[in-house]
């Protein structure tokens, strides 16, 4: 059932754009991304943790890849794949309020973004050796050449496309926030958005947790059996 707002007595909806899974993976995805700046900076010992939080940020983008396409409708990546003319459209205001419900046409690119710049992060640091104390378990598989090219690509060059990205996407978060009064971040925590159209909602039931959990760790045991087994 729509709501009246108080003030102007417009129809609105309450959706549920964002499923548990979806939010459980973008709150962690954060945490891992902090914890892999922390503990690459400080080297040394933290590289034990380093490894590990890399192993599970592959766990979490190989989830996110397939939850991409049998995950909620509004956390399927078709939903946000959009033409050049729909970005258009919506940097001049213009286009359906779908457009509005999930990731905008500029969310969306960021969030490929992100999630391009991780896969190659992740990739390369499996390959990478610092030649001191640490090399990925990965780097057997792969020529001294390649080793190298990802060594400093991994330390040098995704690293910095990373933070650039992470600080374009927190400053575009609290642009809306100050600027438009749309606050981005309440819906992901509690999943829902007050919307002045009526969309279909993403499933987000207990038969999509299971599902999704049991996901989750098929992933983990992907990337256990991965590194457990890997020639190094």
């Amino acid at each position: 059932m729509p709501a009246l707002t108080p003030s102007s007595k417009t129809p609105v909806h309450v959706v549920r754009i964002w499923d548990l899974p979806t939010r459980l993976f973008h709150w962690s995805l954060a945490a891992v991304v902090i914890g892999l700046l922390i503990t690459g900076l400080n080297g040394g010992a933290a590289m034990v943790w380093h490894f590990r939080l890399g192993y599970a940020m592959l766990s979490l983008l190989m989830f996110r890849l397939v939850w991409g396409v049998l995950g909620g409708r509004w956390s399927r990546f078709s939903s946000f794949l959009y033409a050049p003319r729909a970005v258009w459209r919506y940097l001049r205001g213009q286009g359906s309020a779908a457009l509005h419900a999930g990731h905008n046409p500029l969310g969306a690119l960021s969030v490929f973004a992100l999630l391009l710049f991780l896969m190659a992060q992740v990739a390369s640091g499996l390959v990478s050796d610092d030649e001191i104390a640490s090399a990925g378990p990965l780097t057997a598989w792969v020529s001294a050449e390649w080793v190298s090219l990802a060594t400093h690509y991994h330390r040098q060059i995704g690293k910095t496309i990373l933070i650039a990205l992470v600080l374009l996407h927190v400053a575009a978060i609290l642009y809306h926030l100050v600027r438009k009064h749309d606050n981005l971040i309440r819906p992901m925590i509690h999943g829902d958005k007050v919307l002045q159209e009526a969309l279909p909602p993403s499933r987000d039931d207990l038969r999509t947790r299971l599902w999704a959990a049991l996901l989750g760790l098929i992933c983990a045991t992907a990337v256990w059996l991965l590194i457990r087994f890997a020639p190094g």
